[in-house]
């Protein structure tokens, strides 16, 4: 997963501000969606991104997966956020 072009991610101490340079518009993300970010941008994946945010926050166990998958839907939605696809090395 990766920003879509023209989208600029600044994180602020633990929450994070993507600027939509196309519409002009700003998104404010809380510490919890930062974090799942920096996670899915760093390749970790849905599965990944909700292990990290289980172990940020052990009582968010119950629903990390669904909360990763909500924001997710958030991000198409704005569409802030591409799928990109893995190569396959020979």
């Amino acid at each position: 997963m990766s920003l879509r072009p023209g989208v600029t991610l600044t994180p602020i101490d633990e929450v994070a501000v993507l600027l939509d340079e196309r519409t002009g518009r700003y998104h404010q993300l809380n510490a919890t969606a930062a974090l799942v970010l920096r996670s899915l941008l760093a390749g970790h994946g849905t599965g990944g991104a909700a292990r990290e945010l289980v172990q940020a926050h052990p009582a968010a166990t119950p629903t990390a997966e669904a909360d990763v998958a909500a924001l997710v839907g958030q991000l198409r939605a704005a569409k802030l956020i591409v799928e990109t696809v893995a190569l396959e090395q020979p």
